[in-house]
């Protein structure tokens, strides 16, 4: 399972102009013969073009040695329909990295750059929270940490019930007593559960939550959520804390969690060209978001899933400007093109943790150049003591 620190630690990597930092994407197909060699044969292809574009920039510097790695990798890997593959590389500075992937990427892919390529690992990771499910019953409660397709268990609550007595004593005075007992050991472990799921809150260990338990049994527990952990609540479905499978597990929380970022993304580009056209923390358009990633105002990033730009970046001071302009208008210092300019902006949202949303044709959007950011604050619209704070 690919972590936030290892995205980040990708997104801090740049080499200088003579070497090349490689991004290779291995997305598994249906093979169409029996020798299942497209892929290889694919990957050769790539790494051929892409070490003709190294040596044609005087980019080679030990990309040959990564690209012979790659093509070892991409033969190893035909008929392998189960999981995709992203690979970051640089020889000059001893780095491989490589992940496993759910089997959606958008194709088999490679790219040479100063900087890797991050946007199909943002497209899939992109608004994904820290996930966990809590299968509650009235004496146990497992906790899974639920990542794209993985699914990790962490250490459970379980608490036995008294039992019975064989007699319910004089006039039935014992079993209403012993019920009585019953109710509130139940009660007790709802409260241990939920103090748990606080304390995992307030450590970071997640960011959202989808609750999993008996019909009967949701009324009893959810009173006793803290406050900020409901807060967090994205829903609950029905299920059996002993018999419930992880793939039913993956399927229901999937399930709930693709409605809640529906519903988000939808709101989310309502609210931000509403604040735009008023002039309110939010804004529209390459010029305007590249401005507002400057300043630090960015809280939520929209993109398109097309969305490409051209525009220019200043290796000296890290200006990026819609306009191809020679030269910086911050530092005067000679700029250099970027054919999108997406591979500088993800980069910069990743380290700063600004939230990234990815849409598909949505025409609300693309009617604004399909990018777009609410903000933080308004630089233009805070005194000089709040902007300094923020």
């Amino acid at each position: 399972m690919i972590t936030r620190e290892q995205i980040r630690e990708l997104a801090q990597f740049q080499v200088a102009r003579e070497a090349s930092a490689l991004s290779f994407y291995f997305q598994p197909q249906r093979p169409q013969n029996k020798s299942h060699r497209e892929e290889a044969i694919l990957a050769k292809d790539l790494a051929r073009n892409a070490l003709q574009d190294a040596e044609k920039h005087g980019r080679n510097g030990g990309i040959r040695s990564d690209l012979n790695r790659i093509l070892d990798l991409a033969g190893n890997l035909h008929g392998n329909q189960a999981r995709a593959k992203a690979v970051f590389a640089c020889a000059a500075k001893n780095l491989w990295r490589e992940f496993d992937l759910p089997p959606i990427l958008p194709g088999t892919q490679l790219f040479l750059n100063q900087r890797f390529h991050l946007k199909p690992l943002a497209v899939l990771l992109g608004a994904q929270p820290r996930l966990w499910v809590a299968l509650v019953d009235r004496k146990r409660a497992r906790f899974f940490d639920v990542r794209l397709d993985e699914i990790v268990e962490r250490a459970g609550v379980f608490h036995d019930l008294p039992r019975r007595g064989r007699s319910d004593g004089f006039g039935g005075y014992d079993a209403g007593h012993a019920e009585r007992r019953v109710e509130d050991d139940a009660m007790h472990h709802f409260k241990n559960v939920t103090d748990r799921l606080k304390d995992g809150f307030e450590k970071g260990q997640f960011e959202r939550l989808i609750v999993g338990c008996q019909e009967s049994v949701w009324p009893e527990f959810e009173p006793h959520l803290h406050p900020y952990v409901r807060q967090r609540l994205l829903g609950y479905f029905s299920a059996d804390v002993a018999s419930t499978s992880n793939d039913q597990i993956r399927e229901h929380a999937n399930r709930i969690l693709r409605g809640w970022q529906d519903t988000r993304r939808q709101n989310l580009v309502r609210e931000v060209l509403g604040q735009s056209q008023r002039d309110g923390n939010g804004v529209t358009g390459l010029r305007r978001v590249l401005r507002s990633l400057e300043l630090g105002e960015v809280q939520i990033l929209l993109l398109a899933d097309k969305f490409h730009a051209r525009a220019v970046e200043c290796p000296h001071c890290g200006h990026l400007d819609a306009h191809l302009v020679r030269s910086c208008p911050v530092c005067s210092h000679e700029t250099r093109e970027l054919e999108d300019v997406c591979d500088a902006i993800i980069p910069q949202a990743i380290r700063r943790d600004i939230e990234l949303f990815y849409l598909k044709d949505d025409p609300d959007l693309d009617r604004v150049g399909n990018i777009g950011a609410l903000l933080r604050f308004r630089a233009d619209q805070n005194k000089p003591a709040i902007l300094a704070a923020s």
